[in-house]
């Protein structure tokens, strides 16, 4: 109890301020109502639109889910092809990161061409959360101590054995940490491509209701969509961080 009042009261006390200060800023007139809603009002606007909300973010964490899934089934092997063949690393890494820097906003409307919008979604996502998960995993499989590895093929060990036993345990923190990076960066990449997108119907996401919203002027539900964003990443943050830590505890 006590540990989890040091993790999160900070964090609580700090959002309260900030509502306090927004609310009073509002009451002060400090900026128009219709562009700066009360807490109070955004609360109401995501109680009276919370199914739309709660379906909204659905379809966003599915297509966040999904990228993320094939971001580590494709990155992973490929780290570990990276890692083994040094013609694979000077092959591939320069694609992978020729991804990473390409703005994913602009390869959007060509995917949206190829593709239909919840695909296309799904390619702009795994697009943003690929290259970290594959470049922490990478580098952990090469970074190992020399001295181990003299170890394992001083007793005769296969470079099976020496990938499977020291490199994989090796590189296992930091393609967690590649994970983490990843969750949010898919959620990100979500979002834009949503907007990109903009299909709307029942599938429909977060960022296309918000997109929505500002368009009807309807300033409240975009701060409760905004809110509820926020909320997911710190929630796929929180998942991730804690997966950390017990696959570290358990096979580190």
């Amino acid at each position: 109890m006590r540990r989890a009042l040091e993790t999160l009261g900070p964090p609580l006390v700090a959002l309260a301020a900030i509502l306090a200060l927004w609310e009073l800023a509002v009451a002060l007139r400090a900026a128009p109502p219709a562009v700066l809603p009360a807490p109070g009002a955004v609360a109401a606007a995501a109680w009276r639109d919370a199914p739309a909300l709660v379906r909204a973010l659905a379809s966003t964490l599915r297509v966040t889910g999904v990228a993320m899934a094939l971001s580590v089934a494709v990155a992973w092997p490929l780290a570990a092809l990276i890692a083994r063949w040094k013609f694979a690393a000077r092959a591939l890494y320069p694609l992978a990161v020729a991804v990473q820097v390409t703005p994913v906003v602009a390869v959007a409307p060509l995917l949206l061409v190829w593709l239909d919008p919840r695909p296309a979604e799904l390619v702009c996502a795994v697009a943003v959360a690929f290259f970290p998960v594959l470049a922490n995993a990478a580098s952990g499989l090469s970074d190992v101590d020399p001295a181990l590895v003299d170890l394992f093929r001083f007793h005769g060990a296969s470079g099976g054995a020496e990938f499977a036993l020291l490199r994989l345990r090796a590189a296992l923190p930091r393609a967690l940490t590649g994970l983490r990076i990843g969750g949010g960066l898919a959620l990100v990449g979500a979002v834009v491509a949503e907007i990109a997108a903009g299909s709307g119907g029942p599938d429909a996401g977060l960022a296309e209701l918000m997109v929505k919203a500002g368009l009807d002027l309807d300033v409240p539900l975009l701060f409760a969509a905004l809110g509820l964003l926020a909320g997911a990443g710190l929630a796929i943050f929180a998942l991730t961080s804690a997966l950390e830590r017990w696959a570290l505890a358990r096979f580190a």
